[in-house]
Formats: structure tokens, C-alpha cells, sequence
């Protein structure tokens, strides 16, 4: 009988979440590079984050570039 773990999967999404979860948020140049997609992915996979109902924060940084945090997260649907 084997024991089977609970393994974590690390998906392109579930690290695009995790950056834009960090203090300083992600810029598009951060996700490309994370994930290998093209600008316009990126900008997809944010509008499906607005739409989960979660709240994305558009910041400029001190270096000028634009970021991306989320602030509020989507309300879970009871099961």
C-alpha cells in the first residue's frame, strides 16, 4: 500500500497569483519572464482575475514602471 502525499502543483498561474500577491506587486515584464507568455497573455490572465471578482491595483513604482497587486480577493462561493 503506498501513502500518497499531497503535492503542491506549481502552475504558471499559481506563480503569476503569488507574485502579484507580494507588497510591491508584479509588472508585465515580471509575469513574461515568470511565465514565458507574450504581452497579451498577460494582460488576459489579469482581466480573468478582475473577473473572479478580486481587486487589481494598478501602481506606478519608484522606478516609473506600472505594477500590478492584488488588494481585495475574490469572496469564496460556499460549497
Amino acid at each position: 500500500m503506498t501513502t500518497s502525499t499531497k503535492s503542491t502543483r506549481k502552475t504558471k498561474s499559481t506563480t503569476v497569483n503569488r507574485l502579484l500577491r507580494r507588497e510591491k506587486g508584479a509588472t508585465l515584464a515580471e509575469i513574461e519572464k515568470s511565465t514565458g507568455w507574450k504581452p497579451h497573455s498577460c494582460r488576459a490572465f489579469l482581466s480573468g482575475i478582475r473577473k473572479t471578482g478580486a481587486t487589481l491595483t494598478k501602481e506606478e513604482r519608484t522606478d516609473g514602471k506600472t505594477a500590478y497587486r492584488i488588494t481585495v480577493e475574490a469572496e469564496q462561493c460556499p460549497a
